[in-house]
């Protein structure tokens, strides 16, 4: 059994999905974010940087979102949530969940907490709305030559990343749902039982 500790909304939501997905035996821990539960030493003990999503992996803390994501579609292959090592859509499947880690959700971060780069506080808040607004473009482009997922025909973990991420900019002054193909993609995603699933049970609104 694993074991999720969670916030709601948070990207601890990527890795609830997968679990639901994968239909692992799991349970969850919920962090409280906002009590400052992250920075105690209880939860520094399994997440030496205070975030969420921290995964229990046969008895193991282990951290970031996309990477325990990866790590949950090769531990349940018979979910099928990533292509098979040397298959042909292999290369875009690690392409795209890397560009989503280092590209995308870098900017948010920066969205979110502009005070953590320095600097003025609303030219970074610009500069990384801008960069998410191109993410979400060549996003789209890509499903509309694509599409209809963004490996092409085959739902995958990289879909819940994106469409997890895509919910984020919904305050943004020009969220992704802005983008039809996108919008579509959301829709397909949150219609899934796994993702309806895991925001009925870590209390978000409904969403798109």
């Amino acid at each position: 059994m694993y074991t999720l500790h969670y916030a709601p909304g948070a990207a601890s939501q990527l890795v609830h999905v997968a679990l639901l997905e994968c239909g692992a035996s799991h349970r969850l821990e919920r962090v409280d974010l906002e009590g400052g539960q992250q920075h105690g030493p209880a939860y520094r003990a399994l997440n030496p940087h205070g975030h969420v999503p921290t995964l229990i992996v046969d008895g193991r803390p282990q951290h970031e979102c996309a990477a325990l994501a990866m790590l949950l579609a090769e531990r349940h292959p018979e979910a099928a949530l990533a292509p098979m090592p040397g298959s042909a859509q292999r290369a875009d499947y690690l392409e795209l969940m890397l560009y989503l880690a280092n590209s995308v959700q870098p900017a948010f971060r920066l969205w979110f907490y502009p005070q953590e780069a320095g600097g003025d506080p609303t030219a970074i808040r610009n500069a990384a709305a801008a960069r998410i607004e191109n993410a979400w473009r060549h996003l789209a482009t890509r499903l509309e030559s694509a599409g209809p997922w963004l490996l092409g025909d085959a739902f995958s973990v990289v879909d819940v990343y994106a469409v997890m991420l895509m919910r984020w900019s919904r305050h943004l002054p020009r969220p992704a749902l802005a983008f039809a193909p996108l919008a579509d993609l959301a829709a397909r995603v949150t219609a899934r039982p796994a993702w309806r699933h895991a925001a009925e049970t870590e209390g978000l609104p409904a969403w798109p």
